[in-house]
């Protein structure tokens, strides 16, 4: 559920001090139209674990447990300083441009199509004073008239960046818990803000799958290949 005392208070200081639009730089917006649509307009087409060219972002060699992806974009230029000011300088009104990025980039859902964000490490929530999945999950599922179910709990807290493609697999093994059975009548969609060699994502679909989920989608913002 939406907090609506912190959204108010959100609301009235984007008047007092507007942000400038992560794009072009005109201030009141966070992220303009103008700017959205660019980003939008250039379709991404690569599979999200091997970057092979691919136009359900999936290579079916690969075994997965999901079935299709959605991402935005690389996580470069525009969009890049977008997640930046989201995660980094709590510019919490990003949410809301990224949630609409995302539902720009997926099919038309409904009540059937069940939204599950990654669960966020709990440091991170402290450090930034809000959860950033959770916020973007309830934009999207209030844009889409979709439902959020927190049903992964995270169980090892290992932050992931600069970890190798190997520690980064064998932490997302162990990273994550389901605890409830799912629904084969539903379509969940795991979502996350950036995908780097997709072993969170593969093993948390796994667990879905696991749990009785039959269809599994992928949404994530933006895709960064590890260097």
């Amino acid at each position: 559920m939406l907090n609506v005392k912190n959204t108010m208070v959100d609301i009235l200081l984007s008047f007092i001090a507007p942000h400038p639009c992560s794009g072009c730089g005109i201030l009141g917006y966070t992220f303009c139209d103008n700017c959205k649509y660019n980003i939008i307009s250039e379709a991404f087409s690569c599979c999200i674990v091997c970057g092979k060219p691919n136009n359900k972002n999936v290579c079916y060699n690969h075994n997965l447990a999901f079935q299709q992806a959605y991402i935005v974009g690389e996580r470069s230029g525009v969009l890049q300083r977008l997640i930046g000011s989201f995660k980094f300088r709590n510019v919490k009104e990003a949410a809301l441009p990224l949630a609409e990025l995302l539902r720009d980039r997926l099919p038309r859902l409904s009540r059937q199509y069940v939204i599950v964000p990654i669960p966020t490490i709990p440091a991170h929530i402290r450090e930034r004073g809000y959860d950033h999945m959770e916020l973007i999950a309830e934009r999207l599922a209030s844009l889409t008239h979709s439902s959020v179910a927190r049903v992964l709990t995270r169980r090892e807290m290992h932050v992931q960046h600069r970890s190798s493609r190997e520690e980064r697999l064998i932490q997302a093994q162990s990273a994550f818990t389901v605890e409830s059975m799912l629904s084969p009548e539903l379509t969940y969609i795991l979502l996350d803000d950036i995908i780097t060699t997709g072993a969170t994502i593969q093993y948390a679909a796994q667990l879905l799958k696991d749990a009785g989920a039959k269809d599994i989608w992928v949404a994530a913002i933006a895709r960064q290949p590890l260097d």
